[in-house]
């Protein structure tokens, strides 16, 4: 069976933030809180090194699902902004159709809270519309172990590529030599342990 590898394309993809919610999050139990929320800031951090059109959507957010995380919008206060009224699914929300379109981009990165839900309803729509999607499984959340792999194996049977964030800012990337410096400081800030081999890069090229 042939394999066709699927890269990441920093020039066509967007990302779609979907549902970072304040209540919404205190549902995840499928990692650790404070490094979830460190996953997230990565990927939105990822978004602006490479300069990648990032839409934020939340659902019925002045009911119990809250409002967004206010660093996300910091991270991005340009970027279309979609509250949804009511709909689930993000895809089923018509200006949030429109605003991933808008985008023209044919590969689609895609977070959100809870996974089986508001991740894998619109990744299933985009899908079925003919786009390229890849879900970033650590900056997405839900329940419990269980839930996260039926909604990962459900969403891979289907066609969308399962990344981390380390691996998209990796993918995108391509090349050290492209900025070394940049692209190492945007992980230092994340991962502690790259932080050191940071620190250790800097010293030897010091010297």
């Amino acid at each position: 069976m042939s394999f066709t590898y699927q890269r990441l394309n920093k020039d066509d993809v967007a990302l779609l933030m979907v549902d970072h919610q304040a209540g919404l999050l205190s549902l995840v139990r499928d990692s650790n809180p404070d490094e979830f929320k460190n996953n997230v800031l990565a990927l939105a951090d990822i978004a602006r090194f490479f300069d990648i059109p990032t839409i934020l959507t939340t659902s019925f957010e002045d009911g119990p699902n809250g409002p967004l995380v206010p660093e996300l919008k910091e991270a991005f206060p340009d970027a279309p902004y979609i509250a949804r009224p009511g709909q689930i699914n993000a895809w089923d929300n018509q200006d949030f159709v429109d605003a991933v379109k808008a985008t023209g981009k044919k590969q689609l990165l895609v977070a959100g809270v809870v996974t089986e839900v508001c991740v894998s309803f619109p990744v299933l729509s985009a899908l079925e519309e003919g786009y390229e999607v890849f879900v970033v499984t650590d900056a997405s959340g839900t329940f419990n172990l269980t839930t996260r792999d039926a909604a990962w194996n459900r969403m891979s049977q289907a066609g969308a590529q399962l990344m981390t964030w380390f691996a998209v800012g990796g993918e995108l990337h391509r090349d050290w030599r492209n900025d070394i410096e940049g692209f190492g400081g945007l992980l230092a800030g994340h991962l502690p342990a790259y932080s050191n081999l940071m620190q250790s890069y800097a010293q030897q090229t010091a010297s």
